[in-house]
């Protein structure tokens, strides 16, 4: 009895029915993931995956004579910069022609330290510098020391002019100081009077003197960055801990806004109406080597009625903070810099103080902000990178890099709101960027692995954006091993299948292109629109053929028989989770649900999944527009529901963008309830039959041979099937060329004579992916 139910066993899993896969499948290249910073020139990715226009980098040539760059302020002459350094206290005066793409650098002054860690431009064209291991605080004007003086702190931070009380009077000056965590306030009349100090530690008295007093103090060793707020409060970020801290405008106990463990708070960007960003370094790494130094340009000018913007601050190397009984820390090499280990993270407050993390980056840094339009700048290491954020669309973006390892400082270039001068670290170096700059465009991909040896077809996106499919170039290699420098096949140019088309697009090679590695590289001449952009790549891609393999091998118990049963009907009904199991070619999903999936003509369903974190109740509004429309059509409006099944046999055929608008609601109050709006997938709307434009059935030796070509207008084609008028039935979804991924193909089917013996007719079926179908009759 155990016997025969085994055997029943495996009848019965024998018995289940097979069905054949396409073999076609395919990789998805997003660009926002695949393309690395240094491999951008032009272009920028976002967080979607699109490759949208972007700035353009030059790292501008010619020496600094510096081993390390670390801060900024501009002169009074445009394009001259003045550039703190180290190991030696030197500040450089800088002449950049943006034009040639060169510098020039000559000494301009130095400071009684080994770095100058900050450099501030007064109103009055002297300039403040200050600098570690001492924590000297050095008031220059001409290249020349007026005033100096030790703090009781080894290191200056950041330096900020604060707007003066009256018009015609200066600033009084903010100092952020480390070892201990200080921020000194300095009277900059009285300081520029006390003359020159002597080298150690400055008492009370000293400081008193030189008009300076403690503004505040913190609990965390460092006080990294300052920033001040419109109605004048001052915003102050800590190392090690990497706490966000408020001190009122007259400075006092602070009130923490933020708190952190082993991170450090690199930079604050603040908005009109008060809120604000802040760049943040997280690393399980002791807290004195991960400091990242950099510069901050203050304003040439500042206004009673508006205080003084902060501008973009930029670090660009890790360098020990020296305890006070210390010598000065040893400088690193300028070797290529080890993988970073931890993460950076962008902190949005609002203007009651909530935090809420907006970007989020893994073994990246990021040193300092910027803002550029509505968007934030933000240059970071350790690759050279580059990187953006946009608050409206809340997507992240990544801007082309530099060849230096850190990027850690950025200042708006004067009357030139899209352009900005760099400071680089490792090696040490000026670069622009320029928002506006019209150059040739290109991005190439990492060595992507699709997993086995295949033969590459045609490269496809759901849509293009300001230029025709014929002005992107698209170029494709490929090697058989994963060796980055070796092995490779030169660049193959792949042609445009659709010319003119702005929607399922695609380019294809004319010879074999085969390989388990490949890299993409995309292209735009100079001339290209600014919205020029192009959505994810679908790469279609044979697999290479391999044998099959015995696994399992069972003999049955003797003294039982079999009686085959007959092949079940399939059902008209199956299930969801059936549906959706199918692979990407349309057959497997990895989603599994239970809900039944009937027959019904005309209708189109939607899924989707949606959450909050906070356990908020949603409703959701799914909006169609037609490729040539500019109205979105509502086809479900606030449902609490995770689907949409929409009739469509009255909707004109073409392709249909959607949209999916999720919004809070009750029991949170009406007004505190937020909207966000996803744009979702393309869906087309075919009720054309393909056209056959070509039909054979032909008798070769001892086997029967239906060939079928045909084409469709919106679909790709799917399959063949075939009917004789004996009974047999035959499919194929498999396309003379191996891989099925276009709209114009030719199906082949070859059966054996004896199979079909009776039969003197075929009724031969060409379908497309959504099931539109035409027959024709062939005898032979």
């Amino acid at each position: 009895m155990h016997a025969f139910a085994r055997a029943c066993a495996l009848l019965s899993l024998a018995a289940l029915p097979l069905f054949a896969d396409s073999l076609t499948k395919t990789y998805t290249v997003d660009f926002f993931r695949d393309v690395s910073s240094r491999d951008l020139k032009g272009f920028a990715t976002r967080s979607d995956g699109r490759l949208v226009a972007g700035p353009v980098l030059t790292d501008l040539q010619g020496g600094l004579g510096a081993d390390l760059v670390w801060s900024l302020a501009p002169s009074a002459d445009a394009g001259t910069w003045y550039v703190g350094t180290g190991p030696s206290g030197k500040i450089m005066e800088v002449t950049v022609d943006p034009t040639k793409g060169t510098l020039a650098s000559k000494p301009w002054g130095s400071v009684d330290d080994a770095q100058v860690f900050a450099l501030a431009r007064l109103a009055d064209g002297r300039l403040v510098a200050g600098g570690s291991p001492k924590g000297s605080l050095t008031l220059l004007s001409d290249g020349k020391p007026v005033a100096r003086i030790f703090l009781p702190s080894t290191s200056v931070f950041d330096l900020l002019v604060l707007p003066p009380a009256k018009p015609g009077e200066s600033g009084d000056l903010l100092v952020a100081a480390g070892n201990p965590g200080r921020i000194y306030r300095v009277d900059l009349a009285r300081f520029a009077k006390s003359g020159r100090a002597k080298e150690g530690v400055a008492t009370d008295a000293a400081l008193s003197a030189a008009g300076i007093s403690t503004f505040g103090s913190i609990r965390d060793r460092n006080v990294r960055t300052l920033a001040l707020l419109p109605d004048g409060r001052v915003l102050a970020g800590s190392a090690p801990d990497g706490n966000v801290y408020e001190f009122p405008a007259s400075g006092g106990a602070p009130l923490m806004l933020m708190e952190n463990r082993d991170a450090e708070v690199t930079d604050f960007s603040v908005n009109p109406d008060g809120s604000f960003y802040a760049s943040m370094v997280a690393t399980s790494a002791q807290g004195e080597t991960r400091i990242q130094q950099g510069a901050r340009v203050q304003p040439q000018t500042a206004q009673p009625a508006q205080p003084a913007p902060i501008a973009p601050p930029a670090p660009g190397g890790v360098v020990p903070i020296a305890a006070p009984a210390q010598p000065a820390p040893a400088l690193p090499g300028l070797v290529p810099a080890p993988r970073f280990a931890g993460r950076a993270f962008i902190v949005s407050f609002s203007t009651i103080g909530f935090p809420e993390i907006v970007v989020n980056r893994t073994n990246q840094s990021f040193y300092r902000l910027a803002r550029v339009g509505r968007d934030l700048l933000i240059t970071g290491g350790e690759q050279g990178d580059l990187f953006g954020y946009d608050p409206v669309d809340r997507l992240s973006l990544t801007y082309a890099g530099s060849v230096s390892a850190q990027v850690n400082g950025v200042a708006p270039w004067p009357g030139a709101a899209s352009r900005f001068l760099l400071l680089r670290n490792n090696p040490a170096g000026l670069s622009l960027l320029d928002f506006d700059a019209r150059a040739p465009r290109s991005a190439e991909t990492r060595k992507l692995d699709i997993g086995l040896l295949s033969e590459f077809g045609a490269v496809r996106t759901a849509r293009i954006h300001g230029a025709p499919a014929s002005e992107f170039d698209i170029e494709a290699k490929t090697s058989n091993g994963g060796d980055e420098l070796e092995g490779w096949t030169p660049w193959t140019r792949l042609a445009s299948l659709d010319q003119g088309a702005i929607s399922n697009v695609g380019w294809k090679s004319t010879g074999p292109l085969r390989g388990r590695y490949a890299k993409l590289r995309v292209s735009l001449p100079a001339g290209a629109s600014a919205s020029s952009a192009i959505d994810k790549l679908q790469w279609f891609y044979l697999p290479q053929d391999r044998r099959p393999v015995l696994t399992e091998f069972r003999i049955l118990d003797p003294d039982y028989a079999i009686q085959p049963a007959a092949e079940p009907q399939p059902s008209p009904v199956s299930s969801l989770s059936q549906m959706l199991s199918q692979p990407e070619g349309g057959k497997k999903h990895p989603n599994f649900m239970n809900s039944q999936v009937y027959p019904s003509p005309g209708y189109q369903v939607f899924l989707w999944t949606v959450s909050d974190p906070d356990g908020d109740n949603l409703v959701s509004s799914l909006y169609l527009r037609h490729q040539g429309d500019k109205n979105w059509i509502p086809a479900v409006v606030d449902t609490t529901d995770s689907y949409a099944q929409v009739d469509i046999s009255h909707m004109p055929e073409g392709v249909y963008y959607t949209r999916l608008v999720v919004k809070e609601t009750a029991p949170r109050p009406p007004a505190d309830r937020l909207t966000t709006t996803f744009e979702t997938d393309v869906f087309v709307v075919d009720r054309t039959p393909p056209a056959i434009l070509d039909a054979s059935a032909k008798v070769v030796g001892d086997r029967l041979v239906v060939t079928v070509h045909g084409r469709d207008n919106l679909s790709i084609l799917a399959g063949l099937e075939l009917d004789f008028n004996q009974g047999d039935h035959e499919v194929s979804e498999q396309p003379v060329d191996g891989i099925r991924d276009e709209r114009e193909e030719t199906f082949s089917i070859d059966v054996p004579l004896s199979r079909v013996s009776g039969a003197t007719r075929v009724v031969a079926s060409l379908y497309d992916a959504v099931g539109n179908r035409s027959t024709r009759v062939l005898t032979w």
